[in-house]
Formats: structure tokens, sequence, C-alpha cells
């Protein structure tokens, strides 16, 4: 059986959020969804279920970051080009999102990031494939 994998992440207004990914391009499961959370299909096999805060505090004991004032974990998403990265990275700056760091040029390795409209840190990253080969 394949793994898949399911980020959580707390947010607090769940339609905002929803706009924002749909305009990053985005597709949701309608089996996930509803009025406590969306589930962000990222592939096969990967997703990010968005939780209302009150829904996300169902499933821990600890505290909820507050991501205005700390980092609570960087997501990060690989593309197939340069030109992908500062494609989806231009969609989400102008969907709401805010930049967060300088971007990453070290040759055949590219990335750049945003913060969602929740503060969650989100990267975009191109390996070059050729590049790959000799590891």
């Amino acid at each position: 059986m394949t793994a898949k994998i399911f980020v959580n992440l707390p947010v607090k207004d769940l339609e905002r959020s929803k706009r924002f990914f749909r305009d990053l391009g985005y597709a949701f499961s309608p089996q996930f969804t509803d009025e406590n959370a969306a589930c962000i299909v990222i592939s096969e096999d990967i997703f990010v279920m968005l939780l209302t805060e009150p829904f996300f505090r169902n499933f821990t004991r600890r505290a909820v970051a507050d991501t205005s004032a700390v980092t609570e974990a960087i997501v990060t998403l690989s593309a197939d080009s340069r030109a992908a990265v500062d494609e989806l990275v231009e969609r989400a700056l102008a969907s709401g999102g805010s930049p967060s760091m300088d971007p990453i040029d070290e040759g055949p390795m590219y990335g750049r990031g945003f913060l969602d409209p929740d503060g969650h840190h989100w990267e975009v990253m191109y390996m070059d494939p050729a590049a790959l080969q000799g590891h």
C-alpha cells in the first residue's frame, strides 16, 4: 500500500482559505470537505486538510501556534520548472498571500516562498533533474 500524507493546518476563515487555494489552482476532495474542514488535493497521495481552529483543537492537547508570531512548519511543494515556481508564488501573492523569504537560487535548485492568509509558511522548489542524477 502506498502511504498517503495528510498535512493538517488550522485556519481562521475556512471560506477565505478555500478561495485562496482554489485561486492557486487546487481542487478539493468533497469526501473530506464540510463546514469544519476542506481537503486540498495536492497529488494522488498528498493532501492538505484546512481545519477551522475550533475543529483543529479536537486533535491536539497543545496550544495552536500563532502564525503571526511563530512558524509551526514549512510545507514545501515541488515544481516542474523555475517558471512554475514563479507562477505559483506570484498567484499566491496576488490572491492574498505574502512573501516569506528571499528566493533561493543555488544553480540547479531554485525556490521561493509565501505565507498563506493564515500565516502558514509554504515553499515551492525546483531541482534540475540532471543535477539529481549526480547524487
